[in-house]
């Protein structure tokens, strides 16, 4: 399937969408302020050791320390390599064996800061170039599992003679081929290799060099990255609509990615380059909770922090011959719908996708099959485990920085986030019964409710009874001042 990429650059954000067949599948931005950490390497210092949860804090330097794994530690994923080639088990070493508070360890970051988490560390490090993926510390060879299988060994012979002859004092290091490195020559990889062992030295130089918690490599910027992660066989065109960041994606293309620098365009139209597509409306649709379908069929979409929900609706949709067919049309186009929301709002973690119920199992398993081969296009890992006993479908989508929606918004400062607020009459009894209790323990001359003008209104018109009978039975005046600038739920009782 033919892909465009556009790219939307200003010096405080950069937007780019993979749109194929003139839908928008995908939405990456990066903020110059907010860039994400995914892929840097810190010189870390363990700040303290959880035995009884296998795992440690280390401070990188970042707000809240982050988080390491006793998994994510060198010498487990050593132990878990060399034991696999035995068919065996891998014992499992203590944390509080490895390491202790006020080390300097070098780590890599492997997920952002999410929510209220820190970030989430490994101590293996991997650098990922062009075509090659350096595992400096390891010595394991290995090739994409998206390559055809049949093709692999031949593929990881041929990288561990181009890796042992670039050997350095007897070690080759760890590399996995990366699926736009399957055609490429040997001139190629040898190329990729000498900038991937030329970039661990400097880091290595780094470590040796500053204090703990110092950044010791960046990954590349989301510019740098859509020639090296996104750009495809299937991509006819990268536009851009800046002239200099059009320039500076050369000149590294021509380093590292030739086959994109014909691909490279520069935007010059008069309307915004993600006007071509209507892109900004699909961000502002991909940030509400309702998915119109074109059948006439909708989807509801709720993020929480736990798991994603998926509600498949009918709607409008009564064009089939019968209500089955009705329904597995519905599933069927919904199937594809889901994929693409998870991949434009990049919603991670635990999805739990709720289809209208089908009593044929052809049906059932018609609508399972077309969702794992929509999947399949995702770029993530995903896992799709089927039907629950309930009638749901569960799959997992690999979490690796924070959703769209995370990015561009925030909790609603009134509601806090539950998406609903108290009802005007719902505050004004709080309000009643707030005035009773101060009663109880105050003695001031008067009373004064200060409120939103919606709350002052229903007690002045529907419960003014009320306030002036509890007006006598405290024996103190009350009076009410309305205050557009509150919201609902916000009130504030005035002793007078």
């Amino acid at each position: 399937m033919q892909q465009d990429i556009l790219i939307n650059w200003s010096p405080q954000e950069t937007r780019v969408a993979v749109v194929e067949t003139g839908a928008v599948q995908e939405l990456h931005v990066e903020r110059t302020l907010e860039r994400g950490l995914v892929g840097n390497v810190y010189l870390g210092k363990v700040a303290r050791v959880l035995p009884g949860m296998q795992s440690a804090f280390i401070d990188i330097g970042l707000e809240r320390a982050a988080f390491l794994h006793v998994a994510d530690l060198m010498s487990s994923v050593a132990a878990r390599h060399a034991d696999a080639d035995k068919g065996e088990p891998a014992p499992v070493v203590p944390i509080e064996k490895q390491v202790f508070e006020g080390q300097a360890l070098l780590v890599q970051v492997i997920k952002d800061p999410i929510g209220t988490k820190g970030a989430r560390l490994s101590s293996q490090i991997s650098i990922a170039g062009r075509l090659l993926v350096f595992l400096p510390q390891d010595q394991h060879i290995g090739v994409s599992q998206k390559i055809p299988f049949e093709q692999r060994e031949a593929l990881r012979q041929r990288l561990q003679a181009l890796a042992e002859a670039a050997a350095q004092d007897g070690k080759t290091g760890g590399f996995i081929l990366r699926t736009n490195g399957e055609d490429a020559s040997d001139a190629e990889l040898g190329e990729d290799i000498a900038y991937l062992r030329k970039t661990w030295a400097r880091i290595k130089e780094a470590s040796t060099r500053l204090p703990p918690k110092s950044l010791l490599h960046q990954d590349l910027s989301l510019l740098q990255r859509v020639l090296r992660d996104l750009v495809s066989e299937t991509t006819q065109t990268i536009r851009i609509d800046s002239a200099e960041q059009f320039k500076k994606l050369q000149t590294f293309g021509q380093e590292f990615m030739p086959s994109a620098v014909d691909k490279l365009q520069l935007y010059k139209g008069e309307r915004p380059i993600f006007d071509l597509f209507s892109i900004d409306e699909e961000v502002a649709k991909a940030l509400g909770r309702r998915v119109d379908l074109k059948s006439g069929g909708y989807l509801i979409v709720d993020q929480t922090e736990a798991l994603t929900t998926v509600d498949v609706n009918t709607g409008g949709f009564v064009g089939a011959r019968n209500f089955d067919e009705t329904i597995f049309k519905t599933n069927l186009e919904a199937a594809g719908a889901i994929a693409r929301q998870l991949r434009l709002r990049n919603l991670g973690g635990i999805v739990i996708a709720d289809f209208i119920d089908m009593t044929r199992e052809d049906h059932r398993e018609a609508v399972l099959a077309e969702f794992r081969k929509q999947l399949a296009r995702d770029r993530v890992k995903t896992m799709v485990s089927g039907y629950s006993a309930l009638g749901l479908v569960e799959m997992t989508r690999k979490r690796t920085r924070e959703s769209l929606a995370h990015m561009l918004c925030e909790p609603c400062p009134v509601c806090d986030g539950k998406g609903s607020v108290k009802t005007a009459r719902t505050v004004t009894y709080d309000i009643l019964r707030e005035i009773l209790r101060e009663a109880r323990q105050f003695n001031p001359r008067e009373f004064r409710v200060i409120a939103s003008p919606d709350v002052i209104d229903v007690l002045l018109d529907e419960e003014s009874q009320h306030l002036a009978g509890l007006s006598d039975f405290i024996g103190k005046p009350i009076s009410l001042q309305a205050e557009g600038a509150m919201s609902q739920e916000q009130y504030d009782i005035v002793l007078l």
